[in-house]
Formats: structure tokens, C-alpha cells, sequence
């Protein structure tokens, strides 16, 4: 743990972190199968866009409104570095990975975040070597990963080469978000919703850029989307985003970095219990032994902080 981060018996609220920890748990594991719904028969990244515009448009109008002050020059570039390293990057990747892999697959991989939040504090931002046992969890991590994604017996959306490349690249918007999160303690940024509808706003905005050079669309291409894409973006900007990530931010600043990744062991079997109940996904038997070994691994890394 870094010497400057939080103690469960100071700061902050027990109540409160234990809130936020629920509402990341629980919400962001259904958000995979919502964000297949929202892009079936739309443009992901548009769509992506779409949703973080609207969400953080309500949070930044919230949060003047209520006469929160206007942030700093200083304050809207760190709050916008932020909401393009977990935003634009992270879950851009992820919404184009869950169109090549199963949604439940794609959680599973999130599993690795404490692999990279593990590795990143190691050689570069914390420069603390970690305990055997989170180095025994690390390299059950990197197994499990192999033993999920291997082609030769999984069940992907497109076959094995659609496997690889929607594995690929949730596990890079996996490293980029790990990045993200690293820095937010670091950087000056402003408080409660602000901080997320400035992340949101400039994530968003980035995102729909990129959507715009890339996909068959148009700014206002939202009106051509159908009632279930709609529907399934409205639940992702309430729940997803503006209490979801409201929530995740805040924990981002003021939890340990460990305990903050453990909503990884939660958001796999959300995903993958909605995945198959709603979506009909199959998971073949060698998938799911990487998923255990992967959930071990994470356990051991969260555990076995020195």
C-alpha cells in the first residue's frame, strides 16, 4: 500500500465506502450486458460517446447548479487526462472487445485489473516490490489468461481470430484504466460530481471524435437508434455512469488501491449469470477453469499486499 493511501480506520466513512463499493460491485456487472443490448444494431463507439455526453451533461449541471464552484483551468486538464484514459481509451476498447467475445468473457478478463494496478505501483508509480503471494497471484493471473482466450476449444461471438482480437482488446482498455486509476490520487482534480461529468464530458467528447472519423455516422445519429439500444444507453447513464462511476471515482480517491480492485472477484459473476440467463451465452469447461484460476489469482493479489 502507498504510504499516502487512506486507512479503513481513519477516512473515509465506513458507511460511505462500503455504499460505493456495493454500487460498483453489483452495477458495473451488469453494465457488459447493456453495453451488447446498446451496440447490437448501432455503432459502438458512437454509442459509447452517446452515453458518456448525456451522463456527464447531468452531472456538470448538477453540480454547478447545487453551487459547486467552476473548476480550475489546472483542475478540468487532470479531470480530462483522467476521463480519457478510463473513458475514451478503456471503455472504448471494451465496448468494440464485446462486440468479437461473450460479455461474460470480457468481465472475466476485467478480472486482471489487479494484475496491472499490481505491476504499473511495482515498476513505476508506488516502486514497492509486492508480497510472494501477490506474485504467486500475478502469475496465476497471466495462466488463467491463457486457459480463458486460448482458441483451439473456446465458444467466442466469431470464432478463434474474433477471440483473440476482442480479447486483446478489452486487456489493453484493462492496462489504459489501471493507468487511469493510478493517477487520479495524483492529480488535482475537483470534488464529488464534477470531477465525474468533467471526465465524462471530455471522455466522451474525445470518444465521439474518434466516432465520427471512424464509423458511418453523424452527431445526430442517435435519433436513428432503435427502442433497446435507447433503453439499454439510459440504464447505462444512470446506473453505469453517473452512479456507478460517481461512485468508483470517489473510491478512487480515498480507498486503497487493493481494496478497490476487489470489485473485480464481483462484476465477472454478475456478467456472466445476466450473460447467460439473457443473452444465451456458452461458456465451454476450459473457459471456466481460467476464469477460476484468474479469480484465484486476483484473491492472492488482493490478500498478499504486504
Amino acid at each position: 500500500m502507498q504510504a499516502n493511501s487512506p486507512s479503513l480506520t481513519t477516512s473515509p466513512n465506513r458507511v460511505m465506502l462500503w455504499s460505493a463499493l456495493l454500487a460498483v460491485y453489483i452495477l458495473w456487472g451488469s453494465t457488459y450486458l447493456f453495453i451488447h443490448f446498446m451496440t447490437e444494431q448501432m455503432p459502438p463507439l458512437y454509442m459509447a460517446s452517446m452515453r458518456y455526453i448525456v451522463a456527464g451533461t447531468l452531472l456538470y449541471s448538477y453540480a454547478r447548479l447545487t453551487g459547486m464552484p467552476q473548476a480550475t483551468p489546472v483542475e478540468w486538464r487532470s479531470a480530462g487526462i483522467v476521463g480519457v484514459m478510463l473513458l475514451t481509451i478503456s471503455n472504448g476498447l471494451l465496448t468494440l472487445g464485446i462486440q468479437y467475445i461473450p460479455t461474460g468473457m470480457a468481465a472475466l478478463l476485467g478480472g486482471m485489473l489487479p494484475v496491472f494496478l499490481l505491476s504499473l505501483n511495482w515498476f513505476s508509480f508506488g516502486r514497492q516490490r509486492p508480497s510472494n503471494a501477490a506474485l504467486m497471484g500475478l502469475l496465476l493471473g497471466v495462466v488463467g489468461v491463457f486457459f480463458l482466450i486460448k482458441p483451439d476449444r473456446l465458444q467466442p461471438v466469431g470464432g478463434a481470430q474474433a477471440n483473440l482480437i476482442g480479447s486483446a482488446l478489452v486487456i489493453a482498455g484493462n492496462f489504459s484504466w489501471a493507468i487511469g486509476t493510478l493517477l487520479t490520487p495524483r492529480l488535482t482534480l475537483p470534488s464529488g460530481p464534477l470531477s465525474s461529468g468533467i471526465q465524462m464530458l471530455v471522455g466522451g467528447l474525445v470518444l465521439l471524435l474518434i466516432s465520427l472519423c471512424l464509423e458511418p455516422v453523424t452527431p445526430l445519429s442517435i435519433f436513428q437508434a432503435p427502442p433497446k439500444a435507447l433503453g439499454s444507453m439510459l440504464y447505462l447513464v444512470v446506473f453505469g455512469s453517473i452512479i456507478g462511476f460517481s461512485a468508483y471515482s470517489w473510491l478512487a480517491r480515498n480507498a486503497p488501491p487493493q481494496l478497490l480492485s476487489t470489485y473485480a472477484f464481483v462484476n465477472p459473476v454478475v456478467a456472466m449469470l445476466l450473460g447467460s440467463l439473457l443473452a444465451g451465452e456458452l461458456f465451454s469447461t476450459q473457459s471456466l477453469i481460467g476464469a477460476l484460476i484468474i479469480l484465484a489469482g486476483v484473491v492472492l493479489i488482493t490478500v498478499g499486499k504486504k
